[in-house]
């Protein structure tokens, strides 16, 4: 008596699954709980076991046919009523060719002694063996053909479906499908269907598994180990600097309005200008050309242009030097310190250069005089020396505004000449103006910025080096 066993349901919501390929064939034994086929829905991708033992007598639904669950998919009875094939059979494994009804050329005569019991390791039960010219019939039956047989040929290697560790076997609709939305490769995804075969947890692992980096097998540069400080987990009263520069920066703060515009400069023709003068430079001056001059400089002539943003405010009125008293931001281990480099509108950069080198040394060796910190009226600080592409810096009364720089670094931009846009590799930086906004509006701090950086960006201070 026969039975027939049912497309279940895979799962809530599934209504309908395809079945992917079948793992026995018509005349095949099977045995409650064998895996009979494969199936896809979109929620899974599964094997079918056989409810019932017996032989499958009729395939009902071809491979890559959809269904509706509760389908009927294959009769599985005692055997006697096997049929031959029918039109959902699975076809021949195309890559095997037929075999002639007469034995294969070969320099040596085919046995005709059964085969070792080796075959059965060569074929596994899973997989179809090579077809041959044969009129299937009951067990019985004896095949008809003029050479015999024996009841399981080896498959040669060349055509046999084994999987190769990779995509080997069958590929579904479904988890071709699914393969392409993740966007996954199937050549590098390892199937661990049956005979090899992708599945779609096979694709669902691959889209998971962090992506191969052709940069991991650079050699990395060990990380500097980092120092613990010693003050780590203790108290420590303020210095006298440090509570001044508190006491200040909160009453700059609560006394005036501020706030901060930022521009990005492209400063690639100073980077080339100073890479071709900096030898020179160090040899007749003693110091190093760094960006910082050139930002000096610019800032100090673009001052005298809108001396708004180097005025101060005195009770109703504002006062507008007739000097650029810039003050150099500089980090010491005692605190933050300003010293001043009077008339620098008037300085060449082997002058800033110079005064910023010997204010710096001088001020980290606590060897200013104290009227070097005083008279500044406008501030310039280079957070870009420790890495920062740009900050917001406190305005110090009684000044009104601040300037920051940033770090200096390589950038992909576009660029516009004659020919049109294109994108190059340029060095490229912020600046970062902060200002009392009771006397210094956004368009006076806009305008007076893009003064310095136009300035920069023209590259020509041949005239101004110095030496």
């Amino acid at each position: 008596m026969s039975e027939s066993v049912n497309l279940p349901a895979l799962g809530e919501s599934v209504t309908e699954g395809t079945v992917t390929r079948w793992l026995k064939k018509v005349g095949d034994r099977v045995e409650v709980d064998e895996p009979l086929l494969e199936v896809s829905t979109d929620k899974v991708d599964t094997e079918i076991p056989s409810p019932v033992a017996g032989v499958v007598e009729a395939i009902l639904v071809a491979e890559d046919e959809t269904v509706e669950v509760g389908t009927a998919l294959v009769t599985i009875g005692d055997g006697s009523g096997a049929v031959a094939a029918t039109a959902a059979a699975p076809l021949p494994v195309p890559a095997a060719p037929s075999p002639e009804p007469t034995p294969p050329p070969s320099p040596e005569p085919v046995p005709e002694a059964p085969a070792p019991p080796v075959v059965a390791e060569v074929v596994p039960a899973h997989i179809e063996a090579v077809p041959v010219a044969v009129t299937p019939t009951p067990a019985a039956a004896t095949p008809a053909v003029d050479v015999p047989v024996p009841a399981a040929v080896p498959v040669p290697a060349a055509v046999a479906p084994v999987s190769t560790g990779s995509n080997a076997g069958y590929v579904t609709p479904i988890v071709r499908k699914f393969a392409h939305e993740q966007g996954i490769d199937l050549s590098t995804v390892n199937g661990t269907g049956v005979g090899g075969r992708i599945r779609k947890q096979d694709v669902l692992s691959a889209s998971r598994a962090p992506a191969a980096s052709p940069t991991l097998a650079v050699a990395t540069v060990p990380a500097p180990p980092i120092e613990v400080s010693p003050l780590r987990g203790t108290s420590v009263p303020m210095s006298r600097l440090r509570k001044v520069i508190a006491e200040r920066a909160v009453i700059s703060m609560q006394s005036s309005a501020q706030l901060t515009s930022v521009v990005e400069v492209d400063v690639t023709l100073i980077a080339h200008f100073r890479d071709a003068v900096k030898t020179e430079f160090h040899a007749k001056t003693g110091v190093k050309l760094s960006f910082l001059p050139f930002f000096a400089l610019a800032a100090s002539q673009a001052l005298k242009a809108y001396p708004i943003i180097n005025a101060s405010i005195d009770g109703d009125t504002i006062v507008y030097p007739a000097h650029e008293n810039l003050s150099i931001a500089v980090d010491t281990e005692r605190g933050l310190l300003t010293p001043v480099i009077r008339d620098a509108a008037d300085l060449n950069l082997a002058g800033f250069a110079t005064q910023i080198a010997d204010l710096a040394t001088r001020t980290r060796d606590n060897k200013l005089k104290p009227d070097e910190l005083a008279g500044g009226t406008f501030t310039l600080t280079n957070t870009g020396s420790r890495g920062a592409l740009f900050d917001t810096p406190i305005v110090f009364l009684p000044q009104s505004a601040i300037l920051g720089t940033g770090i200096v670094s390589k950038k992909a931009i576009v660029i516009s000449d004659a020919g049109g846009d294109a994108i190059a590799i340029r060095s490229m930086m912020y600046l970062a103006l902060s200002y009392d906004h009771r006397i210094v509006d956004g368009a006076d701090a806009a305008r007076f910025l893009v003064a310095v950086k136009d300035r920069l960006e023209t590259g020509d201070f041949a005239s101004v080096l110095g030496i």
